[in-house]
C-alpha cells in the first residue's frame, strides 16, 4: 500500500533561484552532424523542467551532456555549479535513459540493493519497491518480467539513492494508464521533498501535467521556453469542433482559422480567437450542431512551434 501523498508545494513558493543543472553555449557534434546548436538551458533546484521536441532534436544529447556521459565540442555543461562527471555530483543524481540495460538474471531486489550501494543515503528498498508498484515482484528476475515492469524496475533504480537531481529519459513508455500516474505520483512526491527533475517525453500531457516550465528543442536549438500555460498562449489558441455541412475547404476559407481537420463525423479547426469563427460558422450554415469550444492543448502548440522552426530553418538553408 502506498503512503498518501504529499501535496506538492507550487513551483512559486518554492526555491527557485538555485542553479542546479545548465548548458551555456552547448555545440555538440557526431561527426559531420551538429546535435546541439548554441543552447543554453538552465534547471533550478524543486522544478520539474520539460525537454520537449521530436526525435532527433536533441534531448537525449543534452541529458548525457549533464550525465557527464558526453562532452560538449563547445560551451559547458555544469551540474550543481561543477563538472558533471565529479563523483560528489555523480551520487547526487539519479538516471532513467531510453538505453537502459541491467543483468536478466538479478532479481528485482537484488538490483536495487546494488544500485543503492553506490549513494550515502539511499531509500529503503521496501520504499522503493512500494513506491513503482513491485512490492509483490522483489524476488522475481529481471529477465522474467514484462516491458512495463522493466520499466518501472529502470525508475526504481534511478529514485533509490534519493537524488537531488533526477534524469527521466521517456520514463512512462510503455506503461499502462495505471503504471504512469503512479510514476508522475512518486515524481511529484520527490518535488515535495525539494527535488528536482529533468524530464523529456513524447507524452504532452505527460509534460503539461508534471512540469512547472517547458523546453521546446528543434533540431538541436532551443525555439521556445516558459510554463506550460505561457507555451499554449504563444501559439495554441482555441480549438472549435462541430458537425457543418461545409466542406473542408470552405471551412479553411474562414478568416482566422489556422488548421481544419476531420474528426469522425465532426470538423476540428484551430484558431486564435474562436468568436468571429463562431459566428461566421452560424451565419454560413444554420443546420451546426455538436459546437464545442475549449482551449488547445500543449500538443497543438508544441506542432505549431516545431512546425513554424521547421519552415524558418528551411527558409535559412
Amino acid at each position: 500500500m502506498i503512503a498518501t501523498l504529499e501535496q506538492p508545494q507550487p513551483a512559486e513558493l518554492r526555491n527557485l533561484d538555485a542553479i542546479v543543472a545548465s548548458l551555456d553555449g552547448v555545440n555538440m557534434n557526431y561527426g559531420n552532424i551538429r546535435a546541439l546548436r548554441g543552447v543554453d538551458f538552465q534547471v533550478r533546484t524543486g522544478e520539474v523542467v520539460a525537454l520537449l521536441g521530436p526525435n532527433g532534436a536533441g534531448k537525449t544529447t543534452a541529458v548525457k551532456l549533464l550525465l557527464g556521459l558526453l562532452q560538449p565540442n563547445a560551451g559547458r555543461a555544469r551540474v550543481f555549479g561543477g563538472d558533471p562527471t565529479n563523483p560528489e555530483n555523480r551520487m547526487r543524481t539519479g538516471a532513467m535513459l531510453q538505453v537502459g540495460r541491467v543483468p536478466e538474471t538479478l532479481r528485482v531486489r537484488e538490483h536495487i540493493d546494488l544500485f543503492s550501494s553506490y549513494y550515502p543515503r539511499p531509500m529503503a528498498p521496501a520504499d522503493v519497491l512500494a513506491a513503482v508498484g513491485l512490492e509483490k515482484l522483489g524476488d522475481r528476475k529481471f529477465g522474467d518480467l514484462s516491458g512495463g515492469q522493466r520499466q518501472r524496475v529502470l525508475f526504481a533504480l534511478a529514485i533509490c539513492g534519493d537524488p537531488d537531481l533526477l534524469f527521466l529519459d521517456e520514463p512512462t513508455v510503455g506503461l499502462d494508464v495505471e503504471a504512469r500516474r503512479m510514476l508522475w505520483d512518486e515524481i511529484r512526491r520527490m518535488v515535495s521533498r525539494g527535488k528536482t527533475v529533468l524530464l523529456t517525453t513524447h507524452y504532452l500531457q505527460e509534460a503539461d501535467a508534471l512540469a512547472d516550465r517547458v523546453a521546446v528543442i528543434n533540431q538541436g536549438e532551443i525555439i521556445a521556453q516558459g510554463t506550460p500555460s505561457e507555451i499554449k498562449a504563444k501559439t495554441a489558441g482555441k480549438r472549435i469542433r462541430c458537425i457543418t455541412s461545409l466542406s473542408l475547404n470552405a471551412l479553411r476559407q474562414i478568416p482566422g482559422v489556422s488548421d481544419v481537420k476531420e474528426d469522425r463525423e465532426a470538423v476540428e479547426l484551430h484558431a486564435v480567437a474562436a468568436e468571429p469563427i463562431v459566428r461566421e460558422l452560424l451565419a454560413r450554415d444554420a443546420g451546426l450542431s455538436g459546437l464545442e469550444v475549449t482551449s488547445a492543448g500543449l500538443e497543438e502548440a508544441f506542432l505549431a512551434l516545431t512546425q513554424d522552426a521547421g519552415r524558418e530553418g528551411n527558409r535559412s538553408n
